[in-house]
């Protein structure tokens, strides 16, 4: 019988603190507990900030982006809190983000993940995730189309990286814009035909 030694342990248990965290579904909670009713019966049937706000409710967009984000930030400092070396921090990270997508709770039909993405990158790499906020908030304020923000800024993470000298948290820094994209593909194809809804659209 395989042993499993305590550094790959330690990763394992990192992965599924991080899961834990990340596949918290805040948007559906929120929604439920100040009575917006069911995110799957809303808009795009997403469970993010985007589509809460679609509900009328500014204050539970908030929450849910701070929430999401947050959750992700919790993953990367409980683990640098307990001494986890820099594999297992990139891990939890990872782990967060695919919780929040693909929880097992909802049938892994999570969100798209971009607050939970800048909330990593705050945690990780604050600077990076300053610079990731900032673009999303001009392509927000120039496309008005969050899909378009949230591909703007996680296509120009890998660039931030570079410039503020995260150079090992790279291979992290691709895969997570690849699933932003892959989570984003239906996005992409309304953008293409100019049919993606802006910010605030019912």
């Amino acid at each position: 019988m395989p042993v499993i030694d305590s550094s790959t342990a330690q990763l394992l248990l990192w992965a599924l603190i991080g899961y834990g965290l990340g596949s918290i579904p805040f948007g559906m909670v929120l929604a439920r507990v100040m009575g917006l009713g069911n995110l799957r019966d809303i808009g795009s049937g997403n469970i993010g900030a985007t589509n809460v706000l679609r509900t009328g409710s500014k204050k539970a967009a908030a929450l849910t982006l701070l929430l999401d984000g947050g959750k992700g930030a919790v993953a990367i400092l409980l683990a640098r809190s307990f001494g986890a070396g820099p594999d297992a921090v990139q891990l939890a990270a990872l782990a967060a983000f695919l919780g929040h997508c693909y929880p097992v709770w909802l049938g892994f039909r999570g969100g798209k993940g971009v607050a939970t993405f800048l909330g990593l990158w705050l945690a990780l790499a604050w600077p990076v995730g300053l610079a990731c906020c900032a673009t999303w908030i001009v392509a927000a304020a120039l496309w008005r189309i969050s899909s378009m923000a949230a591909l703007v800024a996680a296509a120009s993470s890998t660039f931030w990286v570079m410039f503020f000298g995260a150079g090992p948290m790279m291979v992290l820094g691709m895969v997570l814009t690849v699933l932003v994209f892959w989570r984003h593909r239906e996005n992409i194809t309304r953008l293409r035909a100019k049919t993606e809804p802006r910010i605030g659209a019912k």
